[in-house]
């Protein structure tokens, strides 16, 4: 008895093509964001995480920042292009920083509104990328 291969071909086809659509495809039409923003957030062995935000441009009008998975959300909004915060945390969580990634939400001039997502990562560790998505 012979198997249909039409639906497996037909989902393989989907996944692929729903994978290019939500990456972006071939052309990178993110760059214009990876060039503008900058955002980091390294855990020091002082006990706390230094989340550093600059905007290139100098356009941003507003930033709403949250560290996530903590058991009160840490949550600040600054008005300005440029900023670094200061969170205090005692040590590193013991499933690692991903339970705590750092949101952005920014409203740019130009480019309207961004999100921005990032992990806390320690010094030394290869630095987390950055994800950027335009709602």
């Amino acid at each position: 008895m012979a198997k249909k291969l039409g639906p497996p071909i037909f989902l393989g086809v989907f996944t692929i093509l729903a994978i290019i659509f939500l990456t972006g495809g071939a052309s990178d039409d993110k760059d214009i964001l990876r060039q503008t923003f900058h955002v980091e957030a390294i855990f020091h062995d002082a006990g706390y995480v230094e989340v550093s935000y600059l905007d290139n441009s100098g356009k941003t009008s507003l930033v709403v920042m949250e560290i996530l998975g903590m058991g009160d959300t840490f949550q600040k909004t600054f008005s300005d292009s440029e900023f670094v915060e200061i969170v205090p945390f005692t040590n590193e969580p013991k499933y690692g920083w991903a339970i705590h990634p750092v949101v952005l939400e920014i409203d740019h001039e130009e480019l309207g509104h961004i999100q921005l997502k990032t992990e806390i990562y320690s010094s030394g560790q290869p630095v987390p990328p950055v994800i950027y998505s335009l709602p």
